[in-house]
């Protein structure tokens, strides 16, 4: 069922390069005589998705679909949202250019779509009676996606999405008759208390029938009161109820073929559907769009720890091979309760990139690629040490945006830097925990699966972290961010040379005056004390 189409725009418009890989086929409605082990356990299946709106769902579903043609229906949870109903946010899903080729070479992929109403914030994932019915009878596959990513959420919050919803989509489990795999996307920084994280269960911060009452009985006030203490060592209220719902998980799947997929920093593609996409500016992504525009000056990050960061399509093909993996465990065990299989995705020690190699090759390809959207030239570091953090942030980011914006009240516009600088600060202190730290992550399972793989199972579903090549990989996703996120599309790097060159000598000239400044501002200071 395969047929090679390779997007070679990017390629051609980024320059390429010897040390580009070949890319993975994608796959067509033109079927061949034989399908995989993989496809044949996704054949005449019907699948449930929650979380299919995000960024790894939508991923998941292009790949299914794309990948896996055999596949019934696919079944996505989706709720209303600023006055779209769930159909209209289904049509918004595939308006992404990400499903562009697919639309041309499946272009019947409507019709294995069906929209569930639901919402993880009410009981029972929010799903009428009679769609529950629907689900039960039919589905085969569960990819449970759905979690709150924010990580300054709320407690309440966090929990319902999180850990409640995880409860009601197992329940939901229980009742379906044609089961073969479900599977629970957490993250590899549940255990991130832990200086090693194995393949297996811990012991939740809190016993998660315990933490369901709490919260079900405390009022929002109290609760938010006491999250700090709640917290203990966990950073943020994702990773403190991603760990919680893993107790869920642990607790809840007796009798059924239920795994746990622990990924990493998701980030762009390295392949499919095109090489660097992304529709979001979490994480990594948002520490490239701030420098690449010049607003971005200064990272509390420590140069010589690993990045741990995974591209989402090499991340959802280890999901989709994840599934059919449980289902073989669970067909061949011979306890009546196997255990729960549990995946690392994570960098591979034997091929890992620091953040100091990240800063590198981000300040590197945004000297190659610079985009229009910039405001001003590239200058970004990492800065572990605290002070000097402290001290860029005044400097490099309080006082120009205090000046900018007094000229723009000035000139009559509204002053807009200085808040905006106050969001970045708070993304800046979110991923300051993970950038100043490193883990060992064991990938055992994750391996293991890799090596059980036919070869063409490892062609159509290549998840081999082994095999990145990051400055490939980085270049790709630099001019991804610049494409579609910052709407500057390639054709446009000629000009935005000539404009980066001139920002260049701004630069210079401004930190000239400022030294100068500095220097008279100094010698008055010692004629005052003479």
């Amino acid at each position: 069922m395969t047929v090679s189409i390779y997007d070679d725009e990017l390629l051609a418009q980024t320059g390429g390069g010897q040390s580009d890989p070949p890319l993975t086929p994608m796959t067509t409605g033109k079927i061949e005589e034989q399908l995989t082990e993989i496809q044949q356990f996704y054949d005449k299946c019907n699948v449930f998705i929650t979380g299919g709106t995000g960024f790894l769902g939508k991923t998941l579903i292009y790949k299914l679909l794309t990948s896996c043609p055999g596949i019934e229906n696919i079944f996505l949870l989706v709720r209303s949202k600023r006055g779209k109903d769930i159909f209209s946010r289904v049509e918004e899903i595939f308006d992404d250019a990400m499903f562009d080729k697919m639309k041309q070479a499946c272009p019947k992929y409507d019709h294995k779509i069906r929209a569930v109403a639901g919402d993880c914030m009410q009981p029972g994932l929010g799903i009428s009676s009679s769609d529950r019915e629907v689900l039960t009878e039919n589905v085969n596959i569960v990819f449970h996606l759905a979690a709150t990513v924010r990580f300054d959420e709320k407690m309440k919050t966090a929990m319902q999405i999180n850990v409640k919803a995880c409860r009601d989509m197992l329940d939901l489990c229980h009742d379906m008759k044609h089961l073969k795999s479900v599977i629970y996307v957490s993250t590899a920084y549940t255990q991130c208390p832990q200086n090693t994280v194995d393949e297996r269960f811990y012991d939740p911060p809190i016993e998660s029938e315990k933490m369901i009452h709490l919260t079900d009985c405390v009022t929002d006030g109290m609760i938010e009161k006491i999250t700090p203490v709640l917290l203990d060592k966990w950073p943020n209220t994702y990773t403190f109820t991603k760990a919680i719902a893993e107790d869920v998980v642990r607790k809840n799947s007796r009798g059924m073929p239920v795994g746990m997929f622990r990924p990493g920093i998701v980030i762009a593609t390295y392949q499919e559907p095109v090489p660097g996409w992304i529709d979001n500016f979490y994480g990594p992504t948002g520490v490239i769009a701030g420098a690449g525009t010049g607003v971005l000056r200064t990272l509390r990050a420590d140069p010589t720890k690993v990045a741990n960061m995974v591209p989402v399509d090499l991340c959802v093909n280890g999901i989709i091979s994840s599934a059919w993996d449980i289902a073989e465990r669970f067909r061949t065990e011979i306890l009546p309760d196997p255990e729960i299989p549990i995946y690392n995705f994570c960098t591979e020690p034997n091929n890992c990139i620091t953040w100091g190699d990240f800063t590198h090759t981000t300040i590197k390809f945004g000297s190659m690629y610079p985009t229009m959207k910039a405001i001003w030239y590239l200058c970004y570091a990492n800065n572990p040490n605290i002070l000097l953090h402290y001290l860029s942030i005044i400097f490099l980011h309080y006082v120009p945006a205090v000046v900018c914006d007094i000229i723009a009240v000035l000139i009559g516009r509204k002053p807009r830097l200085l808040r905006s600088y106050k969001k970045i600060h708070r993304f800046m202190d979110v991923i300051e925990y993970f950038s100043m730290r490193e883990w060992e992550f064991r990938m055992d399972n994750m391996n293991g699966l890799w090596r059980r793989l036919s070869s063409a199972d490892q062609k159509l579903f290549f998840f081999d972290m082994r095999q990145i090549n990051w400055d490939y990989f980085l270049e790709q996703y630099f001019c991804g961010i610049r494409r579609y996120l910052l709407n500057d599309p390639m054709e446009t790097v000629p000009q935005a040379v000539v404009r980066w060159n001139r920002l260049y000598w701004v630069h210079q000239v401004t930190k000239v005056i400022v030294l100068l400044l500095l220097y008279k501002l100094v010698m008055s200071f010692w004629c005052m004390l003479s």
